[in-house]
Formats: structure tokens, sequence, C-alpha cells
């Protein structure tokens, strides 16, 4: 139980740091959500938004990060 309590605890400490990153981020002006490449089409009783370019850069940053850790842990 001990386990579980500390990758809950991690989980959390993890999610409350990247809603703070989303809050600074949207403070300084960076526009992640509305970035170059994020489609989207409003029609008259239709809305789709389809984040493509904000989705692209995530999944690099988040690449990043990982590799670096991997390459930390050895």
């Amino acid at each position: 139980m001990q386990n579980l309590g500390r990758i809950l605890i991690g989980l959390g400490a993890v999610l409350v740091a990247a809603g703070g990153l989303l809050v600074l981020l949207g403070r300084v002006g960076i526009p992640l959500g509305r970035l170059p490449g994020d489609l989207s089409y409003r029609g008259k009783n239709l809305s789709v938004y389809f984040p493509l370019g904000t989705s692209i850069l995530l999944s690099l940053l988040l690449s990043l990060v990982f590799y670096l850790l991997s390459r930390l842990r050895r």
C-alpha cells in the first residue's frame, strides 16, 4: 500500500506542476492551444476543434523529457 500511496502522490504532484505551467504559459502570452497548425471549423450548428500543432509540440517536448530521464537513470 505504501507504493501505491507514493505513486498517487507523485501523479498528483505532476498534475499540479502541469496545471501551474499551463497557467503560467497563458499569462506570459504563449498561445498553447491556438498555435499555427491547430485546425478549427465553425459551421452554423457545429464547431470542431483539433489541436494538431499543439499535439505535435507536446509530443516532441514529452519525448525529449522522457529521453533525458532515461539517459539520467543509466
